[in-house]
């Protein structure tokens, strides 16, 4: 598949153009032939246009680049890849709502073929992709996973706001669904991620890191904050007591503030959704 890509006898897909979808499928853009496919075709006027709907990218990231934006399931099927980027919020339970990512699930099962890939990348509890995605798309194709079509997984790391860590120089987490789908995967995403790939053991793996990646950062934040509020209490500078904290070797140098992005603060109910933990959402 690599190959094709690059000689572009293949093409890409990228559904779900959001602020994780839509720098993806642009820097692949410049390398391959790529569709953008979104729901909301007002933003894909924007994007034809050179205009982020996100306000992430410049008009310079749409230059240059092989990618054509549709809202169209007709224009999927000439893809032969597919990297699945949709949204992957909590509803007002703070129970995992995965109604985009199945959707995005069902219209891949109606468009895969023969020998081509799958690999999503929306934030997922671990299992999720191998437990609710992949059996909906065998079922509408009636195709089969590692036998007809390959898939994967790899957790989107991109940082809204963030001008130095990009998609470019993140190592990107890649997994697939046997040895033949990672090397093939891999090599794919190395074409964008100058900082290169580590190749998770299982899908699995790939989706429990992603969790446990946000599900730390929101608790250490929510930690600092929490000491803070006693450190403001008994009239002591928190920012000087993590300095001082911070001169042993193994101390966590995380501050008190927003844990930004959309997923921090979601992950953690993910996690416990699969742990057959019951949140209570407090006012």
């Amino acid at each position: 598949m690599y190959k094709e890509l690059v000689e572009k006898k293949a093409k890409l897909a990228v559904i779900g153009l959001g602020y994780v979808g839509l720098p993806v499928a642009l820097a692949f853009a410049k390398k391959i032939s790529v569709i953008g496919f979104d729901i909301n075709e007002e933003r894909l006027n924007l994007m034809r246009k050179g205009i982020d709907p996100s306000n992430e990218l410049s008009s310079e990231d749409f230059e240059n680049s092989d990618i054509t934006f549709t809202s169209s399931i007709e224009d999927l099927t000439l893809a032969d890849f597919y990297i699945v980027a949709v949204p992957t919020p909590v509803d007002e339970k703070n129970t995992p709502d995965l109604s985009l990512v199945i959707k995005a699930s069902q219209m891949v099962g109606k468009v895969i073929k023969q020998g081509n890939y799958v690999v999503f990348e929306s934030t997922v509890y671990p299992g999720c992709t191998e437990e609710e995605c992949l059996p909906i798309i065998e079922k509408i194709s009636g195709l089969k996973n590692k036998v007809d079509f390959k898939s994967g997984y790899s957790p989107e790391r991109i940082n809204p706001g963030d001008k130095i860590h990009t998609l470019s120089n993140i190592t990107k987490i890649v997994s697939g669904c046997d040895d033949e789908a990672l090397e093939e995967i891999s090599k794919v995403y190395e074409l964008v991620v100058q900082a290169g790939v580590y190749k998770a053991s299982s899908i699995k793996v790939a989706e429990a890191a992603k969790i446990v990646e946000n599900t730390q950062r929101d608790l250490n934040i929510a930690f600092m904050n929490e000491l803070s509020i006693v450190f403001d209490k008994l009239n002591i500078n928190t920012f000087e007591v993590l300095e001082a904290a911070g001169t042993k070797w193994n101390f966590l140098k995380f501050q008190p503030g927003l844990v930004g992005g959309h997923c921090t603060g979601v992950d953690p109910y993910y996690l416990a959704y699969k742990a057959g933990v019951r949140v209570i959402k407090l006012n």
